[in-house]
């Protein structure tokens, strides 16, 4: 078997990935040049490089529709700004995959949806004239988890968006469409909210805002945080205007968005340059594999996206609680347990033997019967992909990457299937492996100094591992499952899983003492 590793390159000589730069033999350029902006993007990151700004692309070199061209709002760092701004919004995806043989299979290709990016820091009047524009018909987000500013309770955090809702409600009372003197956004959410208040006070064309984060109902969540954020800002009749407005012009669909997409390392910014020839700051790395599942709930034009592969639904919740647990759930097990053990990789973690038979518990014995199959699908075969797809070791996928934001994602994807199969009079072991493999995550974590990537949850994390004792496995275990938000429906206290997750909490502490 040849090696799996990317291809290895020497860069420092390139010249950058500017328009019209050459590209080497075999390196696909960009298809399409759009006339203008017609999608603004929240969290402007890897996963959408990878993933919805390719759909874009293809859709508009289809059918010949410029008008989608992206503004991506860089949620996190002006950094990428930076990195793409002088590229006039081109990067590259190099796609990694392996053949039957496992050989590594490489193609890239150079993205040109993308117009421009802006970081709301300093230029929140620019992203809020583009929702604002009547040349924008979608505002599309993947701002994590996180990104819903929301409490353990799921209501809106009115701390976090305090700045916002103090922003929109100035705003509003002035009446001006005219956002040169806007403050700075401190939210996803609230530049979101003001876009569309601001929209509306420009004359209201209708608007679609299409949620692509890996969270079940999406598009209903994202409804609801915008209705308590306007709520707040604007009590009664205050706000009327701009809520009669939303019901009548803008919808909130949900969608399943899936492709593997690993940070993009100084390693992988090598790795692309030596492939094309060009050095590009904003380029990425991606499995082959694509998947984006879209409820049919369109206020406005969209780009035919399901021309090029997207699926267009009445009902995306089946595919959505599919990927949640089978993929999504399966990935943090194995993000936890891996580092654990002290794999790297999610592909050194899946070959594992000790692990992979948890996992494997946990996607074919717990996860599995709490699903509705989506019509034509084969749920089982899915699962089987999946574990093929985690084995490729090109993309690099992190145990690191994987195992943040625990208590953001482990209500929608360990959750539900905890207290669906408790209610069946089952304990889930997988679920108990891997809720065993998080609480013994954060005690080692809170002892050694390690960044426990929650920034939500961290700080109560630590003070309840604290105070139980960071000797005391089963304490830390028993008192973490308990916190509000974490497990619903009172699994946290049920002692039948208590009493499963302490026991592969205890085995887990002694097989181990140390984090990847």
């Amino acid at each position: 078997m040849a090696s799996t590793e990317p291809s290895v390159a020497p860069t420092t000589d390139l010249p950058r990935l500017l328009p019209g730069a050459p590209l080497l033999a075999g390196v696909t350029g960009p298809r399409v040049v759009p006339e203008s902006v017609g999608i603004v993007h929240l969290g402007w990151g890897a996963f959408h490089r990878a993933h919805q700004a390719v759909y874009t692309e293809d859709a508009m070199a289809l059918t010949g529709d410029l008008r989608w061209g992206i503004l991506g709002d860089v949620e996190r760092t002006p950094q990428l700004v930076d990195a793409v701004r002088p590229q006039q919004g081109r990067y590259t995806v190099l796609s990694v995959g392996l053949d039957e043989a496992g050989d590594v299979v490489e193609s890239a290709r150079v993205v040109g949806s993308v117009v421009d990016v802006a970081y709301p820091g300093d230029e929140t009047p620019r992203l809020l004239d583009a929702m604002a524009a009547p040349t924008t018909h979608l505002i599309t987000l993947t701002v994590t988890e996180k990104g819903y500013t929301r409490r353990p309770d799921g209501r809106l955090d009115t701390d976090q968006a305090a700045t916002d809702i103090t922003a929109l409600a100035a705003e509003e009372a002035e009446g001006s469409d005219d956002a040169s003197a806007a403050r700075p956004a401190a939210t996803a959410v609230g530049l979101l909210v003001r876009g569309l208040a601001m929209r509306r006070r420009a004359g209201g064309q209708p608007l679609t805002v299409l949620s692509c984060d890996n969270m079940p109902d999406n598009g209903k969540v994202l409804k609801a945080v915008v209705d308590q954020l306007i709520e707040t800002a604007l009590p009664g009749a205050t706000g009327a205007a701009l809520r009669t407005w939303l019901a009548a012009s803008v919808t909130f669909p949900g969608s399943m968005v899936d492709r593997i997409t690993p940070a993009a390392t100084p390693a992988v910014l090598d790795t692309v340059a030596a492939f094309i020839g060009a050095r590009d700051e904003a380029a990425i790395i991606a499995e082959p594999f694509a998947q984006w599942v879209i409820e049919d709930n369109f206020a406005a034009p969209r780009p035919a996206w399901e021309l090029v592969g997207a699926e267009l639904t009445d009902d995306v919740v089946p595919w959505e609680n599919a990927k949640l647990r089978l993929l999504n759930g399966t990935h943090s097990l194995l993000a936890y347990s891996g580092r654990l053990a002290g794999h790297s990789t999610l592909a050194e973690t899946v070959t594992d033997p000790a692990i992979i038979e948890h996992a494997r518990a946990f996607m074919f014995d717990d996860a599995l019967p709490t699903l509705t199959p989506p019509p034509g699908a084969d749920l089982r075969g899915y699962g089987e992909e999946l574990l093929r797809r985690f084995a490729n070791p090109a993309t690099g996928h992190t145990t690191r990457q994987v195992s943040t934001d625990g208590t953001q994602k482990i209500p929608f994807r360990w959750g539900v299937v905890a207290t669906w199969n408790l209610a069946q009079g089952r304990v889930p072991q997988g679920v108990a492996y891997g809720l065993a493999a998080w609480t013994e995550f954060v005690r080692r974590a809170v002892r050694d100094g390690v960044d426990l990537g929650d920034p939500a949850g961290a700080q109560r994390l630590a003070e309840q591992a604290r105070e139980i004792g960071l000797d005391d496995v089963a304490g830390v275990a028993t008192v973490l499952l308990a916190l509000p938000g974490v497990l619903p429906d009172g699994a946290g206290t049920d002692p039948r899983l208590i009493a499963a997750v302490v026991q592969h909490a205890t085995a887990l502490a002694r097989a181990g003492n140390g984090l990847s």
